[in-house]
């Protein structure tokens, strides 16, 4: 018999925190053990109950989430789900949160939450039990992952002309720390995709670009490619890439037959189809196995094909994928993919 997953909700409505209880209570293996109206209350009740995951709102009086959010992270490392309002200012807001160590987040409607539909219980239930599995974050300053690397025999050809790189949940933060080491005169472009509404990724690429010393922007359509630039694929819509004018990204609708928007494998397979042999890939932390059939287009064009370890994912869903199917040439932490990328491609 499955373990139930206890949770604590936290929010300031008192609306909000009856019905996510109704709901969550309602799945079968979920069961909430607490509710609190505020950071403070809800750093007390973390201590008291010591839930499995914690959903948290971000604006409560006394304490708000993201300073309640570190807090749990850094003293009792209990994975935190954060609601958030799908604007711009809602999703800086999350991601200042998941800088502070929440794990994922969800939007915030209570038109939605207010109807108690089968999609929005399956939703929530997939994303508590996904969240409650996801490695807990307790870093102290000048701690890391000892930087591993597992390395394939595949001979290595010439060097790639452009690097596509790929995440889902935990991936904010793992593009964050892999970017930011990145020099101002990388040579080559570098294209992102992140699994992301599409409110958010404007507010993302802006914060990447702050951080950076490359030039981090959300891709416009039939915008060229430039060394020492990396593209996010925008929210809702599909990123392609042509290698005509030394290449150019291409912008389409959100196919509703695909279930990521944007999608990894879309990108990649673009990639396979213009560049080549040219790439070089990777695939970062996140659920599920976007990526992999795309991976397997590009390494049979010869492209090389990285993936995050399990020790340093959040999630180890999409790099198992490719790693199991026997596409990456290197399976590397976190803090070794930043170094290990300027080896391959020196400024």
């Amino acid at each position: 018999m499955p373990m139930t997953i206890k949770v604590l909700v936290v929010d300031d409505s008192g609306f909000f925190r009856r019905r996510l209880c109704e709901i969550i209570n309602g799945t079968g293996d979920l069961e909430v053990i607490g509710t609190a109206a505020d950071g403070r209350e809800a750093i007390e009740k973390a201590r008291e109950l010591k839930p499995d995951v914690i959903t948290m709102d971000y604006e409560m009086p006394v304490m708000d989430g993201i300073t309640a959010v570190r807090e749990i992270t850094r003293s009792l490392g209990i994975p935190v789900l954060m609601f958030s309002s799908l604007t711009y200012e809602g999703a800086r807001v999350t991601l200042d949160a998941l800088e502070a160590g929440a794990v994922d987040y969800l939007p915030k409607n209570f038109e939605d939450i207010s109807r108690n539909s089968e999609e929005i219980q399956k939703v929530l239930h997939d994303r508590i039990v996904t969240v409650s599995r996801s490695k807990p974050r307790m870093r102290t300053a000048g701690s890391a992952d000892v930087p591993t690397a597992t390395v394939s025999a595949r001979a290595v050809g010439k060097r790639p002309s452009l690097v596509i790189i790929g995440a889902s949940t935990g991936g904010p933060m793992a593009l964050q720390q892999l970017l930011v080491q990145i020099p101002a005169a990388f040579p080559v472009p570098i294209l992102l995709v992140q699994h992301m509404p599409a409110t958010f990724t404007r507010a993302f690429a802006e914060r990447l670009d702050r951080l950076c010393q490359i030039t981090v922007s959300e891709a416009i359509d039939g915008q060229h490619l430039e060394p020492g630039c990396a593209y996010l694929a925008p929210g809702g819509k599909q990123m392609l890439v042509e290698s005509r004018h030394q290449g150019m990204v291409r912008i389409m609708p959100g196919d509703e037959r695909l279930h990521y928007k944007p999608s990894l494998d879309v990108t990649f397979g673009s990639a396979a189809n213009e560049f080549g042999g040219r790439v070089l890939a990777m695939v970062l932390t996140g659920m599920g196995s976007d990526g992999r059939e795309g991976a397997r287009m590009l390494r049979a064009q010869g492209a090389r094909i990285w993936v995050q370890d399990e020790a340093s994912c959040v999630i180890y869903g999409m790099p198992m994928a490719v790693s199991r199917a026997g596409l990456a040439d290197e399976e590397l932490s976190l803090d070794r993919l930043g170094p290990r990328l300027l080896e391959e491609i020196p400024s």
